[in-house]
């Protein structure tokens, strides 16, 4: 909409009025597994004898420009464009986790390739990366 019907050179913020912090966010994805794949039915889940993702949660010191929460304002594409989401957050994010339960051989070539799972941003080398994959 904002390609078709926005001013050229005009920035337009797309949110969906739903600011949440990350924590927030978090938990919701574990109660919406909880509910799609039931932690009885996981066996990594069962092995290590966890019966909530929310299990899985663990704290790290807090990086310098970490954000904590992600606010967007989108009163301009929607007063000027009349545009509005779709989905709320609620719908938006299980559609989200049931897509990548729906997609886990996807999920596991994403795996297989350059990026191991690894917590991003730590290295100071241009390219990223821990030391041992550069």
């Amino acid at each position: 909409m904002a390609l078709e019907q926005g001013i050229p050179g005009q920035s337009y913020n797309i949110g969906g009025a739903n600011e949440r912090t990350n924590a927030e966010v978090v938990d919701r994805i574990c109660a919406i597994l909880d509910r799609l794949l039931p932690p009885a039915a996981n066996e990594s889940m069962v092995r290590r004898g966890l019966a909530s993702y929310s299990a899985l949660k663990t704290f790290v010191t807090d990086r310098p420009g970490h954000d904590r929460r992600y606010a967007i304002d989108a009163t301009k594409i929607r007063s000027e464009l009349g545009w509005h989401p779709r989905h709320d957050f609620e719908s938006g994010l299980e559609q989200t986790v049931g897509w990548y339960l729906a997609n886990l051989d996807w999920c596991a070539v994403v795996r297989r390739g350059v990026y191991a799972g690894e917590r991003l941003g730590l290295s100071s080398s241009v390219e990223g990366g821990t030391p041992e994959r550069r």
